[in-house]
């Protein structure tokens, strides 16, 4: 009887001690979270709590770990939209009060009758086409808010890419023409559903092709439509003087421009504008390019199941 209640008591004394040392690390653990919970607070969000597998604190911490790290990454993502913001104001103090201030010489210079005859002819020509730029570029400014802000409202219907693409390659021919490009244009006769907002793919090529014409400085487009089980594959092609390598990893952000880039005339708009558009359609679209021989822009659409 004597040895049952000495190994009842040992068991009771064992049983004992485990959760004692139990208890005093959790003690521990939670001191650990309490601290890293104040650290956060104080906007340290580089801290973490470790926890081994078997504590019993094990699925706190890492609830814990997961918000710290989804906090840094929306302030990450906050402070590259205050990065973006400020390039636009950049942007605009060159992009709009320059040509504006240019375009306001041109029509003073009309309305004192500076100019007469041909050259006032000109300057109005001038003045027009400064005017119209000026008006695709806030257009693009536009877009880019309300894409940015989510209030862009998208209407999709299933619709055959093929013909559409035609369609909206076959107005830009004339456009192709006479800035001198040849063009290689492979799109198959089957139909090919795709879930898709018109505007917003068109709007996808339009950018696209301007930027060609814009800044590749090439002489030849090529436009490939392909297809297989699950999605659409469209590239689009120049033979310019291409991205550098340096630029590539870049050219889809906001506002972005360079020296040396395609898009160092322009607003760093378009491509931007593009990227938002397919994400929109679920899609992808990267880019390749080997300088001064190749430019691809590669676009993946899903198909219509």
């Amino acid at each position: 009887m004597d040895l049952y209640l000495i190994i009842a008591f040992l068991i009771s004394s064992f049983i004992i001690i485990v959760v004692l040392y139990k208890l005093q690390n959790v003690k521990k653990q939670l001191t650990a979270i309490n601290e890293t919970l104040e650290d956060i607070k104080k906007g340290n969000l580089n801290r973490r709590v470790l926890a081994d597998k078997q504590d019993m604190t094990q699925k706190i911490c890492y609830s814990i770990n997961e918000i710290a790290i989804d906090s840094q990454a929306r302030l990450i993502k906050h402070k590259q939209s205050e990065q973006a913001y400020k390039r636009l104001m950049t942007s605009l103090s060159h992009d709009v009060k320059t040509p504006l201030a240019s375009l306001l010489g041109y029509l003073e210079a009309v309305e004192n009758k500076i100019v007469v005859g041909e050259e006032k002819d000109e300057y109005i020509r001038i003045a027009m086409n400064k005017a119209r730029s000026l008006k695709a570029f806030v257009n693009s400014l536009f877009e880019w808010v309300r894409l940015d802000a989510g209030e862009q409202i998208f209407h999709f219907g299933v619709c055959d890419i093929n013909e559409l693409s035609r369609n909206i390659l076959a107005d830009w021919i004339p456009i192709l023409d006479s800035n001198h490009f040849s063009y290689d244009i492979h799109i198959p006769e089957n139909e090919c559903d795709v879930s898709l907002d018109i505007s917003a793919f068109t709007r996808v090529l339009d950018n696209l092709l301007q930027n060609i014409i814009n800044h590749s400085d090439g002489s030849q487009v090529a436009f490939h439509l392909a297809e297989n089980e699950k999605q659409v594959i469209i590239t689009l092609a120049d033979n310019g003087k291409g991205i550098s390598e340096n630029d590539m990893p870049l050219i889809f952000e906001r506002m972005y421009t360079s020296d040396t880039s395609r898009s160092a005339r322009g607003n760093g708009l378009g491509l931007s504008i593009a990227k938002e558009l397919i994400s929109v359609h679920k899609g992808t679209i990267t880019a390749e390019s080997l300088p001064g021989v190749k430019t691809s822009f590669i676009i993946t659409l899903p198909k219509t199941v």
